[in-house]
């Protein structure tokens, strides 16, 4: 079946010597995997290495098999020309590290357009601000809610967050963020993108991202830490 769609860019591997394996996370059929044929050769080959850098978007015309194999492109362009995201050293590190999480995070071979159009619609913003100190943090909160275990904030009152659950507790477990840790994420739940990005100092930004990473550990099964985190770190450190 002959498909067009937009479609975000999770992640390529080099297959051989000439050719790429290419995940993208599509609008009308969520994630596939693509097959590129002498991507790194051919002088008029419209299949450009370029194109399926990290969390690029893409408008693509392509044969869907729809059989769990390999599908291929027949067409390829750039949906949308990121003017920052790959030259701000910042920004190229945030957008490699959500890469990997997304890799980790989406499983399904189905559509949610609601994620993509969150997806595309925050890249963007990306793109066009400077003041992103909590990007990373607020995205990787609100794809839970797409994922299916975002915070249920009801009781964020209360001084504990349980984990396993999701939930505010008065009553503090193993499972439990400590009150001071609960304390920041509930600040962190009330962020939006445009929100002050001094709302929190270094220190309590990676107390964040690892409150975050391990409550993705806890509602993934198999969910592995990006192996560009320790980078991240350094850039935000």
């Amino acid at each position: 079946m002959l498909v067009k769609t937009k479609a975000i860019v999770i992640s390529s591997l080099k297959y051989q010597e000439k050719s790429l394996i290419v995940k993208c996370f599509t609008e009308t059929d969520g994630l596939k995997s693509y097959f590129v044929h002498n991507a790194f050769s051919g002088k008029n080959n419209k299949q450009k290495i370029a194109y399926f850098q990290p969390l690029n978007i893409l408008e693509i015309e392509a044969a869907h098999k729809n059989k769990g194999t390999l599908e291929s492109f027949k067409e390829i362009k750039l949906w949308a020309a990121y003017h920052t995201i790959h030259i701000d050293i910042v920004k190229s590190t945030i957008i490699i590290f959500l890469s990997e999480m997304l890799h980790h995070s989406i499983r399904e071979e189905e559509n949610n357009e609601d994620l993509f159009h969150f997806l595309e619609t925050a890249l963007l913003w990306l793109d066009s601000h400077d003041e992103i100190a909590n990007f990373h943090l607020i995205l990787l909160l609100e794809i839970t809610k797409f994922l299916g275990f975002y915070p249920d904030a009801s009781t964020n009152d209360y001084a504990f967050f349980e984990m396993t659950e999701g939930i505010f507790t008065p009553f503090q477990s193993l499972s439990c963020l400590s009150e001071n840790e609960t304390t920041l994420f509930r600040k962190l739940l009330a962020l939006r993108f445009d929100s002050n990005q001094q709302v929190f100092n270094g220190k309590e930004r990676q107390q964040l991202l690892k409150i975050i990473l391990d409550y993705y550990s806890f509602h993934l099964d198999g969910f592995k830490k990006p192996k560009s985190l320790e980078v991240l770190k350094e850039v935000f450190s």
